[in-house]
């Protein structure tokens, strides 16, 4: 349809990848904002509990469901132990139920195929040598067996080549990964094929800076989770996150929804000509 000028979408790897191909062959224009496998740094000097909060929300505050929520938490040496405790003991207290109200923490998944591939990812996990602190099966108690509710789920003792730390789940699952360093996380970071969120507490400046430069992610927080992007700032994300181009708000956002026009307007009455084909620059 020629009235098409633009297709934005939002979605999965596969489909926006055949979206592209058919957008190429027709010369229109596409944004894609795909897949994610966000992650929170915690570094041995960070703030744990306002790193366990942010982890808790961003992990489970939308049931999972949402491309900037936090999928794993690389966490080096010191704090590994305590960060593992406290976000398992938090998220075993969550409370299920009518994500509308007030007394529900975390809220149900979208359709039981949603539902069914995180469950499937949990026996991946497992299979693939992963410790299950906690979750890790279907909420079936009382009112919660008529929706598509499933048990917060956290992962410990994940390497990063794993497919619990590799692959989009999308839903209440939590990756725990050991690095050595900050050199590591960021590495750890950056070794998935998407690039959209990411999160680093430290209470060191200088480690900040360093963690704002080197991750390869279309947005960074410091000593904050990984979903509280701003309207105003540009949105998206590198690598199998997307297509380079940008949603939201900022400058960004009209290179994409907008065409630019260059326009000349003369009322000399004389010929112009560009600086190309001026005398002082054609010799």
């Amino acid at each position: 349809d020629p009235r098409v000028k633009l297709i934005s979408f939002t979605g999965s790897n596969e489909i926006g990848k055949l979206i592209a191909v058919q957008c190429a062959q027709m010369g229109k224009r596409l944004s894609l904002e795909l897949g994610g496998k966000n992650a929170i740094i915690v570094l041995d000097d960070a703030d744990v509990d306002l790193a366990t909060d942010g982890i808790i929300w961003s992990a489970f505050g939308t049931s999972g469901q949402r491309c900037t929520a936090t999928s794993r938490v690389i966490v080096t040496p010191d704090v590994h132990k305590t960060i593992a405790e406290r976000v398992a003991e938090r998220a075993a207290k969550l409370r299920l139920g009518n994500g509308l109200l007030p007394t529900t923490d975390v809220g149900p998944l979208i359709n039981r195929a949603a539902i069914n591939k995180v469950h499937e990812y949990s026996e991946i996990g497992k299979g693939e040598g992963a410790a299950l602190l906690v979750g890790g099966d279907y909420a079936t108690e009382g009112e919660l067996a008529r929706g598509h509710f499933y048990k917060p789920t956290v992962f410990d003792r994940v390497t990063p080549t794993m497919r619990l730390a590799q692959e989009e789940i999308f839903g209440p699952s939590l990756s725990i990964i050991r690095a050595d360093s900050i050199d590591d996380a960021i590495k750890i970071n950056n070794g998935v094929n998407f690039g959209l969120s990411a999160s680093v507490y430290t209470s060191n400046v200088n480690k900040a800076f360093e963690a704002m430069r080197d991750i390869a992610t279309g947005i960074v927080y410091i000593n904050a989770g990984t979903i509280g992007s701003e309207v105003q700032l540009p949105f998206g994300g590198t690598r199998g996150t997307g297509n380079g181009h940008r949603e939201g708000g900022g400058p960004p956002v009209l290179e994409v929804f907008s065409e630019w026009k260059s326009i000349y307007v003369d009322y000399s009455g004389k010929l112009q000509r560009a600086q190309i084909d001026t005398d002082s620059l054609v010799q």
